[in-house]
């Protein structure tokens, strides 16, 4: 008997990840889309870094227009995280329908888990999902 998490696992929603964009590519796009150089960009990324240290530090969250913001957090041991709440503008422009990469199992988008289980049963029947 197959668990409800291993048959939602298999099927659910996964986008296939390119090569991540480093500051350095990221400071030459946008030195592509301004008037600003490459170093000026790099300096300000840096700087950008040492600010949210800084206020995180003293308790406080960082929010950048746009991005979202960064909050610092703290677990049960005592170490310092920080956890960042994607700006809605940003978040609403991803999902506007102009997304460009691979996501598998994109045939799933919308199903229900119960679906899903379904779906799982019927190509699994030696293996089924059994509520």
């Amino acid at each position: 008997m197959a668990s409800r998490i291993s048959a939602i696992n298999h099927y659910r929603l996964q986008i296939e990840y390119g090569e991540t964009a480093d500051w350095r590519e990221v400071a030459e796009f946008l030195e592509s889309i301004s008037t600003l150089s490459k170093s000026d960009i790099i300096g300000v990324l840096t700087g950008l870094q040492d600010a949210v240290l800084y206020f995180n530090r003293q308790g406080r969250g960082v929010k950048l227009e746009g991005l979202g913001t960064y909050l610092p957090n703290i677990n049960y041991r005592g170490e310092l995280d920080a956890a960042h709440r994607l700006d809605k503008n940003l978040k609403r422009a991803l999902n506007d329908g102009s997304f460009g990469g691979n996501i598998r199992n994109r045939k799933n988008i919308g199903k229900s888990a119960e679906e899903v289980i379904a779906l799982w049963n019927a190509e699994h029947p030696d293996n089924p999902v059994i509520n």
